[in-house]
């Protein structure tokens, strides 16, 4: 089995890409700061992920990456509550974003709960 298998790479995979297209309506001077943060830490956990899945055999290091995943995640909804605060996004676009980002949470934290069904020892 691969990474790319994973219901919380695939999720998150379609998360960062849903930012990234997103944030290309911002305004240029938003570029290097909150486009960039955005899309770096929405990336950033399907990253992890893919490291973590070649960890797997270490639960320790596994856990590890994963957790690095969930906090990518939480910083990807901070810059989302950012971008709201901005105007850059409505209410109802932030809340489909972060209810998506929960999800992920959520799947990696079952994850980090059971990596025994993971291929962790």
């Amino acid at each position: 089995m691969s990474f790319k298998k994973l219901l919380a790479y695939q999720k998150g995979f379609d998360l960062a890409m849903e930012i990234f297209h997103l944030t290309k309506g911002f305004p240029n001077s938003e570029q290097f700061m909150l486009t960039s943060q955005m899309v770096r830490s929405s990336r950033a956990v399907c990253s992890a992920i893919a490291e973590a899945y070649r960890k797997r055999p270490y639960e320790k290091h596994f856990k590890s990456k994963l957790t690095d995943a969930d906090s990518e995640n939480s910083e990807t909804q901070l810059w989302l509550d950012f971008a709201f605060a901005c105007h850059y996004i409505d209410a109802q676009k932030r809340e489909a974003l972060q209810l998506k980002s929960e999800e992920i949470g959520k799947l990696l934290n079952y994850m980090i709960n059971h990596p025994e069904k993971f291929g962790s020892n």
